[in-house]
């Protein structure tokens, strides 16, 4: 971002986007303004609030792909949602402040992503040093003791002769059998309002030590458990603290929400036939996420107040 003024920001939405010059000029100024806000003194930077974007046109002019394009150009966590798909707080559906749950979700997937490539090469090693114990494994102790330190080297040879194998690619049809674990049935269920995809909120991950760990044997090739056996280090190499830290930091400076269909939720029908929860409902429980509050996840509080929101819609039955 130090790089890209507007102008060239809207330079590169042109390269997958016909035209919206408006709607293009908009999103620009408002990312850059997120990056000098960024770099402003500490005590001037809670009061620098992003200035939230209403985009109005038909389906297919672009609206949904500027606010894409715009979070790929920087990396920042992006999450787009339909307004129409949300209820009221209280009733049957999902409500509005999932959609911060989501949006810090993509973020821990993109940090995850990030980091892992940071260990990949240790977690290489590891794997590969797990595949050898398995195609050579720990002979019984030697009776005489001078004998001890002779079937150590000739281990010692053979490892090396196994692993120059394993890395020419000459082992990788040949099966292994390895261990997993895998957690047993859960002793305690969860049920929040928010549905299935909310459980788990009050709890946020401390229920996993108590779930019995089972270990789990599978046959599989050397190719498929060299992969399986790295991702499996590279998880246990991760510092999911910082992780989760670096990604709430994010989605507190640097998230974008796309809101899509917001005018299926501001129709005239719905004065006709009094409140509404899929609508004037929604409403109300929006507004204060998009000005700015608190959101509880399973990985701590995140707030709003920096996140830019980007709503859009037809508007032809009602318009600003």
């Amino acid at each position: 971002m130090a790089n890209l003024t507007p102008r060239q920001i809207v330079s590169e939405l042109d390269r997958y986007i016909v035209g919206q010059a408006q709607a293009k000029k908009a999103v620009a100024i408002a990312l850059r303004n997120r990056w000098r806000r960024q770099r402003a003194p500490a005590d001037m930077r809670d009061e620098i609030i992003p200035n939230n974007i209403i985009m109005i046109g038909p389906t297919g002019v672009g609206k949904t792909e500027i606010a894409r394009r715009l979070a790929r150009l920087v990396g920042a966590p992006f999450v787009k949602v339909e307004a129409s798909k949300y209820t009221e707080v209280g009733y049957v559906g999902r409500d509005v402040e999932s959609i911060i749950r989501d949006l810090v979700e993509i973020s821990i997937g993109m940090v995850k992503a990030e980091q892992r490539e940071l260990v990949l090469k240790r977690a290489e090693e590891l794997a590969e040093n797990r595949l050898l114990d398995l195609l050579v494994p720990h002979p019984a102790p030697a009776a005489p003791a001078e004998n001890e330190i002779e079937a150590q080297e000739r281990r010692a040879r053979t490892r090396e002769k196994i692993r120059a194998k394993l890395r020419a690619g000459d082992l990788d049809e040949r099966t292994v059998t390895i261990k997993t674990q895998s957690a047993g049935s859960p002793v305690i269920e969860i049920f929040s309002r928010g549905g299935p995809d909310e459980m788990g909120i009050q709890f946020p991950g401390n229920l996993n030590p108590f779930a019995p760990q089972k270990p789990k044997e599978r046959e599989m090739t050397i190719r498929a458990a060299r992969e399986f056996l790295r991702d499996e280090e590279a998880g246990k190499l991760l510092d999911m603290e910082k992780v989760v830290d670096e990604a709430k930091q994010r989605v507190e400076s640097s998230g974008i929400v796309f809101i899509d269909e917001i005018d299926k939720i501001a129709g005239a029908t719905s004065r006709a036939s009094g409140p509404d929860v899929s609508r004037e409902g929604v409403q109300r429980d929006l507004l204060p996420i998009v000005e700015g509050s608190t959101v509880n996840t399973k990985y701590g509080v995140v707030r709003t107040d920096h996140v830019l929101f980007i709503a859009a819609g037809a508007f032809n039955v009602a318009r600003p």
